[in-house]
């Protein structure tokens, strides 16, 4: 009698143990906050899926390879973002059909970067030409957006946390007078529902996508006071807001005009302030924040961009923000590494992004 009560107590507690391990396994996922701390520093693998062509290499880049991103994690970067230009691959309305060659080649990327365990981002890239922020295209563009993701999504249903998607890129009225300085409340408000019809199309993709984390972005990713306070997030779990920086212009970004020196005293307060406006709208709140891209032109001024990318990598991740380094591939601009040798050109800034993040 004492062996049956036994035997009958184990069943009940295998039982319930049973019940309780999906319960258990929910928990273990982490949240977004936790998925962007430990996200670490990231790469960008720009113009070369996000290219403005059916031709990866239209931009001068050759075709990514496994090879380099085996030396970009061997560096000691965490995350991959891989920007995908999708308008050059897709049939027209109303199924909008993504090219199944070309979704087999962006998850031949994508897999580059979880066979070496880091996170991949995958997001709708150069797009602009469809879309377009205003109230005369906003249906349309929301049922197309909402298409094109949805097949992404069902293709990579089955993959788990480590790949995450990002809905937009710098979607923004392009020639408007407004272009990079937030937009306007029409296109600010645009954006929001792209996000919305975005989300709402990753979430009902089936597999892993119900919880998958998902990166949104301000108008034109803009850190913009503006531009972050408008951003209205979907109604959902698991996301993560999406801004660029390039921080200050003259250094970073100018291409005319610019300055070659950084790192003075008020220069550090000003990026601080810079980065602090982050926090105080999202991260204070719970809302985890991913530097999307930033970065700093080459001048031949390689000591100030080292100075730079120090700084602001550690008030990055000492703020909880993942950042990735824009690199576009052309050593005069933004590339670090030489995609064909593998060989980094600018080791001082990768070596100074990589080590920031170890300290």
């Amino acid at each position: 009698m004492r062996q049956i009560i036994i035997s009958t107590f184990l069943i009940i507690s295998l039982i319930a143990c049973s019940a309780d391990t999906p319960e258990q396994d929910k928990e273990m996922k982490p949240t977004s906050m936790e998925l962007v701390a430990d996200m670490g520093v990231g790469w960008n693998l720009g113009n070369t899926l996000d290219a403005k062509g059916k031709d990866e290499t239209v931009w001068g880049n050759p075709k990514a390879n496994k090879s380099l991103i085996d030396a970009v994690k061997a560096k000691g970067f965490k995350t991959l973002r891989v920007p995908v230009t999708w308008q050059y691959h897709m049939g027209p309305e109303p199924n909008y059909t993504i090219e199944a060659k070309w979704l087999n080649r962006v998850e031949e990327v994508v897999n580059y970067g979880l066979d070496n365990d880091m996170y991949v981002i995958v997001n709708i890239h150069h797009d602009e030409e469809w879309l377009i922020p205003t109230y005369t295209e906003v249906e349309r563009v929301k049922i197309q957006l909402a298409k094109v993701w949805a097949q992404i999504a069902h293709h990579f249903k089955d993959y788990n946390e480590k790949l995450i998607f990002e809905t937009l890129n710098e979607t923004r009225l392009k020639g408007s007078p407004e272009e990079w300085s937030g937009g306007t409340a029409e296109g600010r408000d645009c954006i929001n529902q792209f996000h919305k019809a975005a989300v709402e199309a990753i979430r009902s993709a089936g597999g892993n996508n119900s919880e998958r984390h998902i990166m949104v972005s301000s108008y034109a990713a803009s850190s913009s006071l503006v531009a972050i306070n408008d951003l209205v997030l979907p109604n959902s779990d698991n996301l993560i807001v999406s801004v660029h920086n390039y921080f200050p212009y003259r250094f970073a970004l100018a291409e005319t005009d610019y300055v070659t020196s950084w790192g003075s005293a008020t220069e550090k307060k000003e990026m601080d302030a810079e980065l602090d406006r982050l926090v105080n709208r999202f991260i204070s709140k719970g809302i985890p924040v991913v530097m999307g891209e930033w970065g700093s032109l080459n001048h031949n001024n390689s000591i100030d961009r080292v100075k730079h990318a120090e700084y602001f990598v550690k008030g990055c991740l000492q703020r909880g923000i993942c950042p990735i380094w824009w690199d576009n591939g052309n050593f005069n601009e933004f590339g670090i590494i030489n995609r064909t040798s593998n060989q980094w050109i600018h080791s001082d800034i990768a070596n100074a992004i990589v080590n920031a993040q170890n300290k």
